[in-house]
């Protein structure tokens, strides 16, 4: 899957730097645009807002928390698909993401091809969402 060729990126937005490091060179190796941000408070301040395709997101993260990045994006009518990060392996918790619209919740560490089964669940919510909005519904 290759996506170079689109005008979005995928953003990453985690406090912990190595996953900001890491993450965005794996991303870049396997043909996507990525971007990292170090909190919501940045993400949502970027310009990288309206060019985000899909959002790699980590759950725990000091001041707004990844849910609460997912509410405002709500609450500010942008549909982006989330894929959850977390560190924290709680089946609970992932199935709370999941059930709040993500399309995925990832257990760090994980593999490569999870994240590559991710990010394609992602990007098939990506087009539903665009046919949606192309179709006026």
């Amino acid at each position: 899957m290759n996506t170079s060729s689109t005008a979005g990126v995928v953003s990453v937005v985690d406090d912990d730097e190595s996953v900001r490091e890491s993450l965005p060179d794996l991303l870049k190796e396997l043909g996507f645009a990525a971007r990292a941000f170090l909190s919501a408070k940045e993400f949502l301040a970027s310009d990288g807002l309206r060019q985000t395709l899909c959002l790699i997101l980590d759950i725990a993260m000091p001041g707004m928390t990844g849910p609460d990045l997912q509410l405002e994006l709500k609450r500010r009518g942008l549909e982006i698909p989330i894929v959850f990060i977390t560190a924290h392996r709680d089946e609970k918790i992932r199935a709370r993401m999941l059930q709040q619209g993500a399309v995925e919740c990832l257990f760090k560490p994980f593999s490569e091809s999870a994240l590559v089964e991710a990010l394609e669940a992602a990007f098939r919510a990506r087009c539903a969402i665009d046919s949606r909005r192309d179709s006026g519904i």
